[in-house]
């Protein structure tokens, strides 16, 4: 059948969840909260960030391109224009050499661990590309990490996806916020 998308809303909450829930919350817990102006919080009771991930989902404020294998979610890409996508990793180094905030954030790319390599993450960017082509285009940023030329990370997790994910699709580095880290740009035409 092939992978193909959908966006995260009520109706696909479970799938969601399912794997959400399969990899112990994400991260910690995070629930993909992490770059939401809300985020992640250690601090919040058991289920927490599942349940603020919930009500933003209920209250229409997320935009997450599922990935789908028949009826099993195997990964997402999150997207969102700047209010939605606010909390960013290395964020004085960001902030230090802005120029123009972008129209759209790329944020969480997570696959499910038994499906890495398989076009999982590919499938979600060009989802999320074609939302925000629909939703009128323009500037879209991301913040990947750099593989290429690096020792390699054991154990390690790119939750921001590598940059020759982003590479392919056409997404230029604009500048280094960490040692590994870029910002990348890509002008998305509207459809």
């Amino acid at each position: 059948m092939g992978l193909t998308t959908a966006l995260l809303t009520t109706e696909t909450w479970d799938d969601f969840a399912r794997l959400v829930e399969a990899h112990r919350g994400v991260w910690g817990g995070c629930w993909c909260m992490g770059f939401h102006p809300e985020a992640f919080s250690r601090a919040r009771e058991p289920g927490g960030n599942r349940q603020a991930k919930r009500e933003l989902v209920e209250a229409g404020r997320v935009q997450q391109v599922l990935v789908m294998d028949g009826d099993e979610c195997v990964g997402w890409v999150q997207l969102g224009p700047v209010s939605e996508v606010a909390s960013i990793k290395n964020r004085a180094a960001y902030d230090a050499d802005l120029v123009t905030l972008p129209d759209w954030r790329i944020g969480c790319v997570f696959t499910a661990s038994r499906r890495r390599g398989q076009g999982v993450a590919r499938t979600g960017l060009a989802g999320a590309l074609e939302v925000i082509a629909s939703a009128g285009g323009g500037t879209v940023e991301a913040y990947p990490e750099q593989t290429v030329e690096r020792t390699p990370q054991r154990g390690a997790y790119l939750h921001t996806g590598p940059e020759e994910l982003f590479a392919g699709f056409g997404f230029t580095r604009d500048r280094r916020i960490a040692k590994w880290r870029w910002v990348v740009r890509l002008e998305v035409a509207p459809a």
